[in-house]
């Protein structure tokens, strides 16, 4: 099984630039999320595109920031005049001036992967953040500041945000990560109880008013294990430049262990699969998972160990 499992990675992970195949990277990283030990990897340092999972990223700061400043999520925002010019996903066919909350926002970025949803999100953040602090300036620049400011907090030292969305058109600044980066902002962000609900969800309601016309939309999660194996997030990514991109996380019952004197260690158990630039990025995510759970038990009867060949983040 296990030769059978490194030979269909093998087969399957690769990337492509501008739609042409070239030589496969196989850049992935599967950890266990509770410590950070890396179970299995390849590549897992090279910088790559990453897409809309910096999406991720911009849903962390929207979190931290609302929790912060107390502020509601039910709040409304309208969409900036510049937004829906920028191209790429637009499920919810947003235009300018149309209103939805923070919450439903943050639902059609991180479930509908919404490029338009994720800008207006940053948008409204980075001109609170000015006026918080006394600024004059451009609110995504600030949104953005923001991005590379938790990236330097989580040691994602390989990772460049020029965005809130992922799109990476633009040749003169183009964003990157690695593997093991969006591994770090995955268990960051995993952590976070509201940020875990969004990515769980298979589908959702949401309303945007237009005109004072409030219209309601079903969003359906782009990560589409999502509910299968106890998988419970994260997200999905993909333009051109990235090929498909997939974090994909998933649970097990916790482990409890008898100790010596008597008491008893409960063990969270989950892992976290990153594969950047698959040709099938579900059926390699969900590889990838499985090859990790097996990884994991071997890794737990073994003491678990910080140190071997594989180290941690």
């Amino acid at each position: 099984m296990r030769q059978i499992l490194l030979l269909a990675l093998s087969l399957l992970v690769a990337i492509t630039s501008w739609g042409i195949a070239v030589e496969p990277v196989n850049s992935y990283v599967v950890i266990d999320h509770n410590t950070g030990k890396i179970l299995t990897q390849k590549n897992a340092d090279q910088k790559l595109p990453v897409a809309s999972l910096t999406k991720i990223a911009t849903g962390c700061v929207v979190l931290d920031w609302a929790k912060a400043t107390q502020t509601n999520l039910g709040q409304i925002i309208a969409v900036p005049p510049h937004a829906p010019a920028m191209g790429g996903a637009n499920p919810l066919n947003l235009q300018n001036g149309d209103q939805m909350s923070l919450r439903d926002g943050l639902y059609a970025s991180l479930m509908s992967s919404d490029n338009v949803a994720a800008e207006t999100l940053a948008y409204h953040v980075g001109i609170d953040l000015l006026r918080r602090r006394g600024k004059r300036g451009d609110p995504m620049t600030e949104f953005i500041r923001e991005l590379n400011a938790l990236a330097g907090k989580l040691d994602m030292n390989k990772t460049k945000f020029v965005n809130a969305h992922g799109l990476d058109h633009d040749v003169r600044k183009r964003p990157y990560s690695t593997a093991k980066d969006m591994a770090r902002l995955s268990r960051y962000a995993m952590d976070k109880g509201d940020f875990r609900f969004y990515v769980s969800q298979q589908s959702r309601k949401v309303a945007v008013s237009r005109s004072g016309q409030r219209r309601s939309f079903g969003l359906k999660n782009t990560n589409s294990l999502v509910g299968q194996s106890r998988i419970d997030g994260v997200k999905t990514g993909q333009t051109t430049y990235s090929g498909p991109c997939l974090i994909v996380s998933s649970t097990k019952s916790n482990q409890v262990t008898k100790q010596a004197d008597g008491s008893s260690r409960v063990q969270k158990r989950r892992v976290t699969a990153v594969v950047l630039a698959a040709q099938d990025r579900f059926r390699t995510g969900k590889l990838l998972l499985d090859w990790g759970w097996r990884e994991y038990d071997g890794w737990n009867r073994a003491g678990r160990p910080m140190n071997d060949r594989n180290g941690a983040l």
